[in-house]
């Protein structure tokens, strides 16, 4: 699912990440954790395409993304790779349908089978009475269901997640780990996570440690589809 080899990164003096090797693989719920400063986020947004690496490479589904010019890297990430984040990153002026739609959208998929598909997205996640609802119309817990959601419209091949049950109190973060199991059941969804959660890492089906830019612990992959 995921290949990633010899990624290094730095800003100017400070080397971030130091020649990271990472494998996961299709239907892994994987935790990354480490010290702030680490190099976990790092690692993920090199993962997501959202920064490059100084050197390395990363495939996704045997796809080597980090050759794909800005244009071509910009329609893959859309198409499969989710994200989710810390505070939502919702679009206040948005319903929350229409935050689940918008990825879907930006891909020119038609407006009737994204709504629809959306529809069933935030049905599953328990918001179906909320569809109309803005932001700031919603508790914390259900902005992030929504961003779940968003991540979720494109059929990604994998989600990406930092600190995703960070900004939520216990009952929410518990119902929000639960989730990513059950999504995992529905679609065979892959997961990496990065959190300070310890509750979550341990429910992983792996969880890799990290400190000082370095990969310090990775168990071999417990729960791959085929």
């Amino acid at each position: 699912m995921i290949k990633a080899r010899g990624i290094t990164k730095s800003y100017g003096t400070l080397e971030v990440l130091k020649s990271i090797d990472l494998d996961v693989a299709k239907g892994e719920i994987v935790s990354i954790v480490g010290a702030s400063g680490a190099g976990k986020t790092t690692l993920l947004q090199i993962i997501g395409t959202l920064d490059k690496a100084d050197a390395g490479t990363v495939s996704l589904n045997n796809q080597e993304i980090s050759k794909l010019s800005n244009n071509k890297l910009s329609d893959f990430r859309n198409k499969n790779i989710g994200f989710v984040f810390q505070f939502h990153q919702l679009l206040p002026e948005f319903t929350a349908l229409e935050n689940v739609m918008i990825p879907a959208l930006i891909a020119k998929e038609k407006d009737s089978v994204v709504q629809k598909r959306a529809k069933e997205l935030l049905d599953m996640m328990g918001l179906s009475g909320r569809l109309q609802h803005k932001p700031n119309e919603l508790s914390g817990g259900e902005k992030q269901r929504v961003a779940v959601a968003r991540a979720l419209v494109n059929n990604p091949a994998v989600i990406l997640a930092d600190e995703p049950s960070g900004s939520l109190d216990t009952e929410n973060k518990e119902e929000l780990h639960k989730l990513f199991f059950k999504l995992r059941d529905a679609f065979g969804q892959t997961f990496v996570v990065v959190t300070h959660d310890e509750n979550l890492a341990a429910i992983t089906d792996r969880t890799i440690y990290m400190k000082d830019g370095e990969i310090i612990e990775n168990p071999t992959a417990t729960n791959p589809i085929p």
